[in-house]
């Protein structure tokens, strides 16, 4: 048998094609004949993010490809968590840049900014498209002005992020998933009405804590009982379909009703082996979610700092525009919101044998 032939030899320089990548800062300020020193760390920052940002599409990439199958194995749930694990990971470095960012003072900013216009990260593509491919939806998106984030864009751009509006997000396969979860059927056995019943028990519980706390005047107790009652009603979203409906049309849930059902139980009932990893999953969207949510309030703090109450190069309203999105751009607040239903575990109901045998990989010896 011939020998495999030996693979060319690489050079460091070539094969991470550094002459381009190095070559690729140009100063507006050096070409207007004004040089402003920050203006290179200023592009080579959002190089930076450009480039984690295709990192982060080509890990979500692989995670879309995972649960567009019909059936998802064990270990394809572990992979999920590890491709999210290194998101996450990504984009603490995200974070982490706005300090060197910072380290350009608002007078220096000045010294080029007015080169940028009307360029803007309010165009980053990449980004668009990573919130699409996480389910940003188009009627969640806070919209500047009342113009389409899509006429900011040119024409090539717009194509691309409409493309990615147009295929299944990570949150409609996982609900498509969840919805397929195999343990909410328990036959006879009525666990959703023993939930309940534990549910009416904790929230009694907490409401006598409320009227016996002598520590609170009565105005604050009843203010606190009126805040409750917010609180028993929001169970409506597990425990009641119509309830679930209504707060779907008023836009207030989006998880669909047997979706919520399944990822509540597989947080309630996360110390079984087989819904660890499930667990792990709901739970890394949710700090995707969060760590998001984390970037663009830093951002916007910096950009205060950096422009105060002007507009923003791209015409934005600035820091209140950033602001605005991080408060409204959340995509998995219905997962994060499933603490809200959590109950102890000592109260939780029994699991009928046969499906904890399933829940804990039970095996059962032939052998007399």
């Amino acid at each position: 048998m011939d020998k495999l032939k030996p693979y060319p030899q690489q050079y460091y320089q070539d094969y991470l094609n550094l002459e381009k990548i190095l070559n690729s800062q140009h100063l507006l300020s050096q070409k207007y004949g004004h040089s402003a020193h920050d203006e290179m760390l200023f592009i080579v920052v959002h190089q930076v993010y450009e480039l984690w940002f295709k990192q982060i599409i080509y890990e979500l990439e692989s995670l879309l490809e995972i649960f567009h199958n019909n059936e998802i194995q064990e270990n394809h749930i572990s992979i999920g968590v590890s491709r999210l694990e290194r998101i996450i990971e990504i984009q603490k470095i995200l974070i982490d840049q706005i300090n060197v960012l910072e380290t350009m003072t608002p007078m220096d900013f000045l010294d080029f900014r007015d080169f940028l216009i009307p360029a803007s990260g309010f165009q980053s593509v990449q980004f668009r498209i990573i919130e699409n491919k996480l389910g940003l939806c188009l009627k969640d998106r806070y919209s500047y002005g009342d113009n389409s984030y899509h006429s900011y864009l040119n024409e090539s751009d717009q194509k691309k992020v409409s493309k990615s509006e147009s295929t299944l997000s990570l949150f409609d396969l996982m609900e498509k998933w969840l919805e397929r979860t195999p343990f909410l059927d328990w036959g006879s056995t009525s666990f959703w009405k023993e939930y309940e019943s534990a549910v009416q028990e904790m929230l009694s519980d907490d409401r006598n804590l409320i009227k016996t706390n002598d520590k609170l005047s009565k105005t604050e107790k009843e203010k606190h009982l009126l805040e409750y009652n917010k609180t028993e009603a929001s169970f409506g979203a597990v425990l009641d379909s119509k309830e679930h409906s209504k707060l779907v049309k008023e836009g207030k849930w989006r998880l669909s009703h047997k979706a919520t059902q399944a990822a509540l139980l597989i947080y309630l009932y996360r110390d079984q082996p087989i819904l660890y990893n499930p667990y792990q999953l709901l739970k890394k969207v949710c700090d995707v979610d969060e760590l998001f949510t984390t970037w663009r309030y830093r951002h916007a703090l910096m950009v205060s700092r950096m422009i105060g109450r002007k507009i923003g190069t791209g015409g934005t309203t600035g820091s209140d525009y950033l602001n605005k999105t991080a408060e409204k751009h959340r995509i998995f607040s219905d997962i994060g919101a499933l603490s809200t239903f959590l109950i102890p575990r000592s109260a939780l109901p029994k699991l009928p044998t046969e499906v904890e045998n399933n829940l804990g990989f039970f095996y059962h010896s032939m052998v007399k």
